[in-house]
């Protein structure tokens, strides 16, 4: 059973989304400001955080932020705000995924379970399937689910696990954005040109030595991206 935090200072939201979740046999705890679900946090064991944006004392953002520090749970921002540019600055500081207010509960369910799907198990692959996938000095062990470069461990979210994993497991494949988004997401890709290019660009900041000149996870113009074989 997964344990979720939900973090919004709208109480009735939060009891609504316990009675959403309590339906698929989660365990809930309950914040109402950053503050409190940082030391939730470090209190008990938590598998997924919800977080709303607004808040007082300590808001989503910089509880975000704070978070990515120690922690790569997958972190769902809630927002009234519908625009891209808040959708961008919630991947930018390591939200995972993002759902705008009004919501359905039934999608809040989905990308629940997804993201719960990609920190526990990354997938459905059968452990005989599972490997280790290398080129250069740049290692995956999908076993392990631990990333190296030049045998320095990288610490993923697990979305930036998973697009490197496809792009590892397909060296000298392109693939393009809509292909990326639809394999990590399992969703019809919709917009999705700067959510898989924020993820693209974190990876980037953290497995090359020049994001700028990346020697491993290349972009083919007009077309996508891939990791080439060393």
């Amino acid at each position: 059973m997964a344990n979720i935090l939900v973090c919004d200072d709208d109480r009735e939201i939060v009891d609504a989304i316990e009675i959403y979740l309590n339906q698929d046999g989660y365990r809930i705890f309950k914040a109402y400001d950053g503050e409190q679900a940082m030391e939730l946090l470090r209190r008990e064991e938590i598998h997924l955080l919800i977080m709303d944006v607004m808040m007082p004392r300590l808001d989503g953002i910089r509880a975000t932020l704070k978070i990515r520090e120690y922690s790569s749970i997958p972190i769902i921002m809630l927002s009234a705000k519908s625009e891209d540019t808040d959708k961008i600055l919630g991947l930018n500081i390591g939200a995972d995924d993002y759902i705008t207010k009004p919501f359905n509960p039934l999608e809040l369910a989905a990308r629940v379970k997804s993201n719960l799907r990609r920190y526990t198990s990354l997938g459905s692959l059968s452990p005989e399937n599972k490997a280790v996938y290398q080129t250069g000095g740049l290692m995956i062990n999908d076993d392990t689910k631990q990333v190296s470069v030049d045998g320095e461990q990288v610490k993923l979210t697990p979305i930036e696990y998973n697009i490197l994993l496809l792009l590892m497991k397909n060296q000298g494949r392109v693939f393009s954005i809509d292909q990326i988004y639809e394999s990590i997401w399992n969703e019809d890709a919709v917009g999705a040109d700067n959510t898989v290019a924020v993820h693209i660009r974190h990876i980037r900041e953290k497995i090359e030595i020049n994001p700028r000149e990346p020697r491993y996870l290349k972009v083919v113009w007009g077309v996508g991206y891939k990791i080439d074989k060393q």
